[in-house]
């Protein structure tokens, strides 16, 4: 009978230990497919087509704005690249070579009379990036739908 006793808590012990490892690997199982799978299709939707790059003001020195009022005597100098999303039937300068399309007009426009509205504090270096949602929102607005992916600044002088 002792040797009955000594086998029950050992069978006991084994069966916690293939029931604990069971459960661990149920958990992982479960965190791997649903919480993991999740973010993958996350990404994936978030995934979209490359667009197009434009560069809006001189191809040098980009934009440069008077600030401020005209006698304020405040210059700025940036450089911004718009990526919109694809449009089959626009084309852009860079493909005719001739002058800038429409919808280049009218993006240059925006970001001109964006930039002229607002006060020198705006531009703060710790603002660029509300600068850049800013233009890219009213740039949109000005289009009546979502065209615009980002919003590139690539040089950038206040003076």
């Amino acid at each position: 009978m002792a040797d009955g006793q000594k086998k029950f808590p050992m069978m006991l012990m084994v069966g916690m230990i293939v029931f604990g490892l069971l459960l661990a690997g149920g958990i992982s199982y479960f965190i791997a497919t649903k919480i993991v799978a999740d973010k993958v299709v996350d990404k994936k939707s978030s995934q979209r087509e490359s667009g197009v790059f434009v560069k809006l003001g001189d191809a040098k020195d980009g934009l440069l704005i008077n600030i401020g009022g005209a006698s304020s005597g405040r210059y700025l100098k940036i450089g911004l690249i718009v990526e919109l999303r694809p449009d089959k039937k626009a084309t852009t300068a860079a493909a005719t070579g001739k002058m800038p399309s429409p919808e280049e007009i009218k993006l240059a426009d925006t970001a001109v009379y964006v930039l002229r509205s607002l006060k020198i504090e705006d531009f703060d270096p710790l603002k660029q990036e509300q600068l850049k949602e800013l233009l890219k929102n009213e740039i949109n607005k000005s289009f009546g739908d979502d065209r615009v992916y980002d919003v590139y600044i690539t040089n950038f002088v206040l003076q």
